[in-house]
């Protein structure tokens, strides 16, 4: 018998991504994906008309911070009828190869596994794509997630897949900086079957609000290990 077709939504939090956010729309397989939401989060350019343009639902989320754009997609597709089975997340900035979610859809369809985080440790990086601070972040938050949760993980990437009840049931709060992480964290204490595939990974199109600032690397890093600890 021939297997039903999942039902995968997309949320892309996006700030001041006109010049990548298209690229990204345009570059995810038409074929697996139900929907696209582009949640436009407080852009002072032409994000949200880009996105629109590209085919993509947009929703506007004025407080500024990564997860409360997340947030602001996850309200949106609980009204949806049907709901979706699966909730992937990727960036608005075309640093991830959005032609690769089949690949990050995968082990929850074939192999009924819960989460997928797409790892950058695991695939090919462009020379610069990452800054150190970024490298040394992923590997010392993935050292304490082992060390205390004991789930093992390469990378706290922003491309993953999850079951939309199971996203439900961990109850994301975190607004900005640590939404990655506790993710993670909820995952390994709700016990949730967790894998991770290879993803390639690009430079990203403009300027990084996070590891391309002095204060915005400082803060997230905070926020990532301050998440760790909390959630003990």
């Amino acid at each position: 018998m021939e297997k039903v077709k999942p039902h995968v939504v997309v949320i892309i939090p996006a700030y001041n991504e006109e010049k990548s956010i298209a690229k990204v729309v345009e570059d995810i397989p038409k074929d697996l994906v139900a929907e696209v939401i582009v949640v436009n989060n407080n852009s002072t350019d032409n994000t949200r008309e880009v996105a629109e343009k590209a085919g993509a639902t947009v929703l506007d989320e004025p407080q500024q911070g990564y997860g409360a754009a997340c947030l602001k997609g996850i309200a949106y597709t609980k009204e949806l009828n049907p709901h979706p089975d699966i909730i992937v997340f990727i960036d608005g900035d075309y640093s991830d190869y959005p032609q690769q979610m089949p690949e990050v859809v995968a082990p929850i369809i074939e192999q009924d596994i819960d989460m997928v985080i797409g790892s950058r440790a695991l695939g090919q990086r462009q020379k610069g794509a990452m800054m150190p601070q970024q490298v040394f972040g992923n590997w010392l938050a993935t050292f304490l997630i082992r060390l205390f949760y004991g789930m093992k993980f390469t990378d706290l990437g922003p491309f993953r897949a999850i079951k939309f009840d199971k996203l439900l049931a961990i109850g994301m709060k975190d607004q900005n900086y640590g939404w990655t992480v506790e993710m993670q964290l909820k995952a390994a204490k709700h016990k949730l079957k967790v894998t991770e595939v290879p993803v390639d990974y690009k430079k990203r199109i403009g300027v990084s609000k996070v590891s391309g600032t002095v204060k915005g690397t400082i803060m997230a890093g905070y926020k990532i290990i301050w998440t760790i600890f909390k959630y003990l």
